[in-house]
């Protein structure tokens, strides 16, 4: 074990949540934590560079897609900004992937303590995917598939003890500007 930890102090593992944010051609990595159908809740811990569990859904609840971080990013929470990702097939938590931000549902969500803080979710389409390739904007979704995704986030922050508050939903423009924010604020800028 001591040699292990001697090989991690003089070999730095890269810190998933730090990896650069922009990838190719106007793309956004993107690192999984929680695969769609997953009724687990996973988060990257920058501390332990690992997955912690964070715990169960409800009796019947499921993540309707991809839940992820973009790396290099903070956001109002104090966290990497979240992201929906829109694939074929769900991923597996650490999987990082090259995303085309289509749009984000600007979001409030109140605290078990009362307060309220910003808790965007920008949505996203890999940029391999195959199923939801044609996806360039949120008007390409089928209907009603943002109001169920809203209702999703509702729910299942109403029964951790937390109110979800949708502000309104922004364009792919909109979606890249909350990206840049999130850079800069992790720089101090």
């Amino acid at each position: 074990m001591t040699a292990c930890l001697t090989r991690l102090e003089t070999h730095p593992v890269p810190l998933l949540s730090r990896l650069p944010t922009f990838g190719d051609n106007g793309s956004v990595h993107v690192v999984i934590e929680t695969p769609k159908g997953s009724p687990n809740k996973y988060a990257y811990a920058e501390a332990f560079g690992a997955f912690l569990f964070k715990m169960v859904l409800p009796e019947g609840m499921s993540f309707p897609y991809d839940f992820g971080l973009i790396p290099s990013t903070t956001g109002a929470d104090g966290d990497p900004l979240d992201i929906l990702l829109l694939l074929d097939a769900p991923a597996f938590p650490g999987c990082v992937l090259e995303v085309r931000l289509v749009g984000v549902i600007e979001a409030e969500q109140r605290e078990a303590d009362g307060t309220w803080e910003r808790n965007d979710r920008l949505i996203g389409v890999a940029a391999k995917a195959r199923t939801h390739a044609h996806i360039e904007a949120l008007s390409d979704l089928r209907p009603g598939m943002l109001d169920e995704v809203e209702a999703f986030f509702a729910h299942y922050n109403r029964l951790a003890g937390r109110d979800f508050k949708v502000i309104r939903r922004g364009d792919a423009e909109a979606a890249l500007a909350l990206v840049r924010q999130g850079v800069e604020a992790l720089r101090g800028d």
